[in-house]
């Protein structure tokens, strides 16, 4: 357990930077420190590895003051990861996801070893490794420099807004890879974001601070729902809180039946299933129906003009979601992806539904406005047949006015008087 007491940062000029904060952290818990610029939540998180010297106060990691620890022992000990990445330019990817097992005097063998385990945690190829961080996109970059944290097994992994500078579609995917491997590896993970849905979408709890101070440390729904003052609230928005709705579902509740081809038939096969069911997309699974992949159209003809087996054709990186996943959160990830289906998975991986846009039009009115959304709707369709009737009536009252002012007008022979 990491446990923060009494902690206080005092710059030069009597500036409190950090202001006699006090949170434990449990094992294996992700915690988001969030605030405003100037908050202090970047000093709380460098003072845990003493990046910053703490001006008063204690931190313990099981029982153990850190600043009566090697500071630099304590830094081998206590995975980092900043928002430049900080790859070596001049060294290959292996050698700067093993920079710290390294300079811990780590075998060739164990090193190798590891830096092949944890490329394959992000989905990378092994001939990466090789290869020069120049010759890796920002978001492949920015993969090597989360599995480099882990390299050296450390059970405290720190994380200075480490997804800033990305574009929206790499973010949301580091993201869901961040939880991912927190969950997988069950470490501790302490995260600075000053984005809401970022700490939203990947912590246990939230450490919201302003001016120095812990303003509010719980969890996200109970924040959402319990916003400690008008500050909280502000800082949340509106739009965010839920405390009025507390049937909040989950994907379960949207998702629907998957259409599948397993990953041995052939890709005919394939086109006689997608025929049968009037589909432009097919999902892949084995036979214990654990997700693989999936191919449209383009890809199964691309296969056939090619002579591929369905195995070489499927894509494999398309974005998922947990069962028990927030409906709210995914459907956001999918209007900022712009994504038509969505595959989802349980804890093993094993497809048990589909989120289409499609079904989510009328998720997607009551995340934005509420459950008050359909009456509101009604509302507005009634009071418009009302208007709509009385639009009728005056019009056919007008109309018999008419007809009785050109009857008084007109003689018996419609001749004019």
């Amino acid at each position: 357990m990491l446990s923060i007491k009494n902690l206080t940062k005092v710059y030069s000029g009597h500036k409190k930077a950090v202001d006699d904060i006090s949170i434990d952290v449990q094992s294996g818990e992700f915690v988001a420190f969030i605030g405003t610029s100037g908050s202090g939540k970047t000093t709380a998180l460098r003072m845990i590895n003493r990046m910053i010297e703490a001006t008063s106060g204690q931190i313990t990691i099981d029982g153990k003051d850190v600043r009566k620890m090697n500071a630099v022992e304590l830094r081998r000990s206590i995975g980092y990861v900043i928002q430049q990445i900080g790859l070596m330019p001049h060294m290959t990817i292996k050698e700067n996801i093993v920079l710290v097992p390294k300079l811990l005097k780590w075998s060739q063998e164990k090193k190798d070893k590891k830096a092949r385990e944890l490329i394959k945690l992000v989905d990378l190829p092994e001939e990466y490794l090789d290869r020069y961080p120049s010759e890796l996109s920002g978001g492949q970059q920015q993969r090597i420099g989360v599995v480099r944290a882990l390299a050296a097994e450390q059970d405290i992994i720190l994380m200075d807004e480490p997804f800033g500078a990305l574009d929206p579609i790499t973010r949301d995917t580091l993201q869901d890879l961040v939880k991912e491997l927190q969950k997988k590896l069950g470490k501790t993970f302490i995260f600075v974001t000053h984005d809401m849905d970022e700490a939203i979408k990947l912590a246990d709890r939230i450490c919201i601070m302003s001016n120095g101070k812990v303003v509010q440390y719980d969890t996200p729904d109970n924040i959402l729902r319990h916003p400690a003052n008008d500050f909280v609230r502000d800082f949340i928005g509106q739009n965010r809180l839920i405390q009025d709705r507390p049937n909040m579902r989950t994907v379960q509740d949207a998702m629907i039946k998957p259409i599948t081809v397993g990953v041995n038939e052939t890709l005919n096969t394939a086109v006689d299933i997608m025929r049968r069911h009037r589909i432009d997309t097919i999902f892949v699974v084995n036979n214990q129906n654990k997700f693989l992949g999936y191919m449209d159209i383009e890809d199964i003809n691309q296969g056939l003009r090619g002579g591929k087996e369905l195995i070489d054709t499927m894509q494999r990186d398309i974005y998922r979601v947990n069962v028990n996943s927030k409906l709210q959160d995914t459907v956001r990830t999918i209007l900022k992806r712009n994504v038509r289906n969505v595959p989802v998975v349980n804890n093993q991986d094993t497809l048990v539904g589909l989120i289409t846009r499609a079904n989510l039009v009328d998720i997607v009115y009551d995340s934005i406005w509420g459950e008050g959304a359909e009456e509101a709707q009604y509302e507005a369709e009634r009071n418009e047949a009302e208007q709509s009737k009385q639009q009728e009536k005056t019009s056919a009252e007008t109309t018999v006015n008419e007809n009785n002012a050109s009857h008084d007008d007109t003689s018996d022979s419609g001749v004019e008087r």
